[in-house]
């Protein structure tokens, strides 16, 4: 199946936040030009260069200094063909008017913005180097320069944030001037500064029950606007969704450029070494910088298309999935389809899967029941 998206990873971060398990350095040092030659090399390995949907992440890829932006932009385009979404993921602060220029011009049409809350001491908190002005601001500029879709990334059950707190992010984020916004719970994951305080008993999460409150009252407020759910996490105005991250969901193919990016082509998942001197290293020898792949068994691949498609609004569709496998899907899974009903946690109709709110609350409870014995 040829695959047409691509994610590009820009392992550099002004700041380095209290929560994030990315694969991040803070840029000071950082040997940025030599590994922009080394992307830019890793390009040529792609065997489709005309592309859907493009999407740079990080880190923060606004923590280029201009040089550096307009040489990336430049050579993402002497190599690919976007007919589609591109987006480029932006931290609030770094958004000069010059940078949303270059974005702009380049053919940049979707900024994803690191906003996290609009709590100023939350922000403090998190780590993140930007201010609540400097939102305001920064989604003024894209829609200045004509950015077609802005999104915003809101966090909930943050240490000590009450449900007023959230709930005063989300009404401030709705009354921009945005198409799109993704929110996420935070989860403490090992080698971050939170997961290390957590363990030394010097961070305080609010409660699960908060928690799944915080997500509720996201559902509640996402009705109530001009914006829909289209997946656990993900809001959007129509034709504002996220086309490259349904890629992800609907489990299709795309290829992993960079420091720890990850791929999937041809049926094989990869992903890239982490360090960045150790990426250099490899391209510079020649070598894929691959750490290490695998090619899901048959079964694996059904579990993924579940695991993956639930997430989705429009859930699992039965006929693509027996198509693709060759397995009729209300067989394979049909004790786990009734358990799930009977508790209400799925909507098991003529042709999909979905989860119902209440699944969505507990999706990982959910996804479970599908792993095959």
């Amino acid at each position: 199946m040829k695959v047409e998206s691509a994610y590009i990873h820009i392992p550099f971060c002004v700041r380095i936040c209290t929560y994030c398990d990315f694969n991040k350095y803070f840029i000071q040092n950082q040997p940025v030009d030599e590994y922009l030659d080394c992307l830019i090399e890793e390009f040529k390995t792609a065997d489709n260069r005309t592309l859907k949907t493009m999407f740079v992440g990080g880190g923060t890829p606004t923590a280029l200094n201009e040089s550096q932006l307009e040489r990336l932009l430049k050579a993402i385009n002497e190599h690919f063909t976007i007919s589609g979404e591109y987006t480029f993921e932006a931290n609030p602060d770094e958004l000069t008017p010059s940078k949303i220029k270059l974005l702009k011009d380049y053919g940049v049409n979707r900024i994803s913005m690191g906003v996290q809350t609009f709590d100023q001491d939350l922000l403090k908190v998190l780590g993140r180097t930007h201010n609540t002005a400097d939102i305001y601001n920064a989604v003024e500029l894209a829609n200045q320069y004509q950015i077609n879709s802005i999104s915003l990334d809101l966090m909930y059950h943050l240490p000590g944030q009450t449900l007023k707190q959230f709930e005063d992010s989300l009404d401030i984020a709705l009354s921009m001037d945005i198409n799109h916004i993704s929110s996420y719970g935070l989860i403490l994951e090992p080698k971050t500064q939170f997961y290390n305080l957590y363990r030394k008993g010097k961070l305080k999460l609010p409660n699960e029950d908060v928690g799944e409150e915080m997500y509720e009252l996201l559902l509640d407020k996402i009705n109530q606007s001009s914006m829909h759910q289209y997946e656990i996490s993900n809001f959007g105005q129509p034709g504002h969704e996220s086309e490259h991250n349904k890629v992800y969901w609907m489990n299709e193919g795309y290829y992993g450029f960079g420091a720890g990016a990850s791929g999937f082509v041809h049926g094989i998942r990869y992903s890239n070494v982490n360090p960045v001197n150790h990426y250099i290293k490899k391209i510079r020898n020649g070598e894929r910088p691959i750490l290490h792949q695998t090619t899901p068994t048959h079964r694996e691949q059904m579990e993924e298309q579940m695991f993956l498609g639930l997430r989705m609004n429009q859930g699992v569709n039965k006929s693509v999935f027996n198509h693709k496998f060759n397995e009729n899907i209300d067989q394979i899974y049909a004790e786990a389809l009734s358990d799930l009903s009977k508790k209400g946690l799925i909507i098991n109709e003529n042709n999909a899967v979905k989860l119902t709110d209440r699944g969505k609350v507990i999706g990982n409870e959910v996804f479970e029941a599908f792993l095959l014995d």
